[in-house]
């Protein structure tokens, strides 16, 4: 007598672990590669999250069926491997900007980097291993173990050796609005951590029986009870259309030239360039704009040592009473010569009214770690490393709202977006992704910034050279964009910011003590051999 049909799907799952446990060494690792890379799906810009629920348990099986430690660290290693290199591709194209002869430089960024903080997977799982060796007996424990140590690894890349919290596992629940306001209470990493919980849960489905049903009920649960908490949440939002007609908040004015970056810093160009910002600025632009924000570097020279330019800025493109702020390199000679990226504020008589030097720089893009060790510079315009400056501050000009200034990859440190003292009503992120063209990467930086104004429940603008530049309410909700490699302006008013969110309170406190309850789940799990 043979089985029912639909006995064979059950067969197929509570068989697959064993399957996969004798693939040979190098399908093996080719299989943890591709399970990592199709994680990416759940990236932006293809927001296909459903996918970890595919590739979470596969990884949770192969782990169970490693037979050493190095074996262990391997499964860990080549998953990250492959979920950083397809998620990180568009680096290289910053090598080719200027010319091909940083070519040579592709595989450290496709393969060296990927490949180097890919430990931090390896390392992860080395502790569910070590805790409860290889075999498929304490599935359960396995699971909680393994999604707390990916989340702890997540953690530590955010933090250690200056951090680079890119594509940490909790943008893959950020392309939808209600997903991804559970931001607001415990941050990304929080809801990285139930996005592994949720995407892993599944691997008990080899268990069979009604512990795997009810595990998979709970796996679908997780991702539904948090979107339905979010879409009540957006429900009592302001009506973003009835906000935006409000006479009573500031208007502001965003312009994206769209000036290629091989044509940005070209000094035969730079009057060129800056009379494309200024005719955008002005022309067109409604009565109630009272300040016109320029992305990172927009003015290509420095701004409070050019005298000509700056009063050229401030006669075609501050507006009466109002402001510029742009991005700008900035220089200093006492007490020491410095060179920063900053943001400067100029009134309509040119006036420099407020600046910010920023503070989190990029590895080898605005300086190069141990310098004199290596055989290259850095990969952006000059020869001089920028210098650090002191972090998040609330920048005050009057008539405007209290702005916390970003620059670029500053956006992406979640709890280090806002002066912890002085809490400003609003974020303002210049940036420029010229750099990597019409690639994942601006629209996985774009989300970047969004679940930035969700924890903080803070308004976000973020004027990009090229693009995407776009304006965020508290909500995370798009108030309007101007698309990539387009030239425009977008006139928007400034919504005003939320109460100060319990992650905004909180910070890390929150997503670590759903770490620590996980791994007292996992160890207890163990201890009763489940």
């Amino acid at each position: 007598m043979t089985d029912r049909p639909s006995n064979g799907g059950v067969a197929f799952v509570t068989g697959l672990p064993g399957r996969l446990g004798a693939l040979g060494p190098w399908r093996r690792r080719g299989l943890l590669f591709g399970l990592g890379a199709a994680t990416v799906l759940g990236l932006p810009p293809v927001d296909a999250w459903p996918v970890a629920f595919l590739t979470l348990p596969m990884l949770i099986w192969l782990l169970e069926s490693a037979q050493s430690r190095k074996q262990a660290f391997g499964t860990g290693w080549w998953f990250l491997f492959g979920y950083f290199a397809v998620g990180w591709y568009w680096i290289s194209n910053a090598l080719l900007v200027f010319s091909a002869s940083l070519a040579w430089m592709i595989p450290f960024a496709l393969i060296g980097l990927p490949g180097a903080l890919a430990i931090y997977g390896g390392l992860a799982l080395l502790i569910p291993h070590i805790l409860l060796g290889p075999g498929p007996q304490r599935r359960v424990a396995r699971v909680l173990l393994t999604v707390a140590a990916l989340a702890g690894a997540d953690i530590a890349r955010g933090f250690l050796l200056t951090g680079f919290p890119w594509n940490v596992f909790g943008y893959l629940w950020s392309g939808t609005e209600a997903l991804s306001q559970s931001a607001a209470l415990f941050g990304v990493y929080g809801i990285g951590l139930l996005v592994l919980l949720s995407g892993a849960l599944p691997a008990l489905a080899a268990n069979g029986g009604r512990k795997a049903i009810a595990a998979l009920a709970v796996a679908v649960a997780m991702p539904l009870l948090t979107y339905a908490g979010g879409a009540v949440r957006l429900a009592d939002a302001p009506d973003l259309a009835v906000q935006q007609a409000d006479p009573a908040l500031p208007g502001l004015r965003m312009v994206q030239a769209n000036v290629p970056q091989r044509e940005k810093w070209r000094h035969e160009l730079r009057e060129r360039n800056l009379q494309i910002h200024l005719l955008d600025s002005s022309e067109g632009r409604p009565d109630w704009v009272g300040t016109v924000l320029w992305p990172e570097t927009a003015a290509a020279f420095l701004v409070e040592d050019s005298d000509d330019y700056r009063a050229a800025m401030a006669r075609y493109a501050v507006p009466e009473n109002g402001y510029l702020i742009t991005g700008t390199p900035r220089r200093t000679r006492q007490p020491v010569k410095a060179l920063f990226n900053s943001v400067v504020a100029i009134d309509d008589r040119s006036v420099v009214r407020a600046r910010y030097d920023k503070a989190h720089l990029v590895p080898f893009g605005e300086y190069v770690p141990l310098a004199k060790y290596m055989p290259f510079g850095k990969v952006a315009a000059g020869e001089i490393d920028y210098s650090p400056g002191p972090g998040p501050r609330t920048i005050r000009l009057a008539g405007l709202p209290p702005v916390s200034p970003l620059i670029c990859y500053e956006v992406i440190f979640p709890s280090a977006v806002t002066d912890p003292a002085d809490r400003p009503a609003w974020l303002l992120n210049v940036t420029n992704d010229a750099w990597y063209g019409r690639t994942a990467g601006p629209y996985q930086h774009l989300q970047h910034a969004r679940m930035r104004a969700v924890e903080e429940g803070l308004p976000l603008v973020r004027p990009a050279n090229t693009g995407i530049s776009i304006a965020f309410d508290g909500y995370g909700r798009e108030i309007g964009r101007i698309p990539l490699e387009t030239r425009g302006v977008l006139d928007l008013r400034l919504p005003p910011s939320l109460a100060p969110t319990v992650f905004a309170q909180w910070g890390m406190t929150l997503p670590l003590v759903m770490l620590l309850l996980l791994v007292a789940g996992g160890l207890f799990a163990r201890r009763i051999k489940v």
